[in-house]
């Protein structure tokens, strides 16, 4: 199964917060299971096994896109880490989840999905597509869309746009002005953990 169905509390007990994931917060601190108040020394594969982890269930993707966009990191100059990051946070789903359209990012796929959100006027129905600086991204013009749209927008899922955001919340028109900053990311994640441990494995 590529995604990830199941209980979304007892990944961010073991892992931290997870913005993109779910809204809420577990009642309980620790790991989930029969050991899980057992303190004990993780490992550096525990460590970086981890990080790569937040990034593949925050981002709702399979290992095999994630290895992917490794890949693709690779091949652009400049910090590897931070050009993942930037990759991922460039996804269609999870632009409209920051731009408060959705309030997670699956929430934010399914709208992409069902056909709700138009990139520059036309119809685009996946989730991973890169969005670009320029891009216009418009809620389809039907009183079911906006409908849906607006009942996101009053309770959001993060509360500050990035700056490389913008949204017109009368029009519901959102417009990519940049690239994501590192500062901007949400997800609090050491991306050259998740380097580190694809640097054997790909």
């Amino acid at each position: 199964m590529a995604r990830y169905r199941g209980p979304r509390l007892r990944i961010v007990r073991r892992l931290g917060e997870l913005p993109g994931l779910t809204r809420k917060t577990p009642k309980r601190s620790y790991p989930p299971g029969q050991h899980g108040q057992a303190r004990k020394k993780r490992s550096e594969y525990a460590l970086r096994l981890d990080e790569k982890q937040k990034l593949r269930f925050n981002y709702g993707i399979s290992e095999r896109q994630l290895v992917r966009y490794v890949r693709k990191a690779r091949r652009v100059s400049g910090s590897t880490g931070q050009t993942l990051l930037q990759l991922l946070e460039m996804r269609l789903d999870n632009t409209v989840f920051r731009l408060g359209m959705a309030p997670t990012i699956p929430a934010a796929r399914q709208l992409v999905n069902h056909g709700h959100i138009l990139v520059n006027g036309r119809c685009v129905s996946i989730p991973s597509y890169q969005c670009r600086p320029g891009d216009v991204i418009t809620v389809r013009d039907n009183e079911r869309s906006r409908r849906l749209v607006e009942t996101n927008l009053q309770n959001p899922g993060l509360a500050n746009i990035p700056s490389h955001l913008e949204l017109d919340k009368s029009t519901l028109t959102g417009r990519v002005t940049g690239i994501v900053e590192r500062q901007w990311v949400a997800l609090e994640v050491n991306e050259l953990l998740v380097v580190e441990y694809y640097s054997r494995k790909v």
